[in-house]
């Protein structure tokens, strides 16, 4: 008759450790608080199609 040992095997531990350490780094790459953005922030242009980003989009076509 076989019996299990009782505790935490092996895998259990590893499996434990990475999440923690996936927690850990979701925590700390979250911001704490976010600025708000002004009005004249919100209705700013935000992307401009440049000759360089025009020539991007050339080279790439699918």
């Amino acid at each position: 008759m076989t019996t299990k040992p009782t505790g935490i095997d092996r895998r259990d531990l590893l499996k434990g450790l990475g999440f923690g350490a996936a927690g850990a780094a979701a925590l700390t790459a979250a911001p704490t608080a976010e600025a708000a953005e002004t009005p004249q922030e919100q209705v700013k242009q935000r992307y401009a199609e440049t000759d360089h980003i025009k020539r991007f989009y050339a080279l790439n076509r699918l």
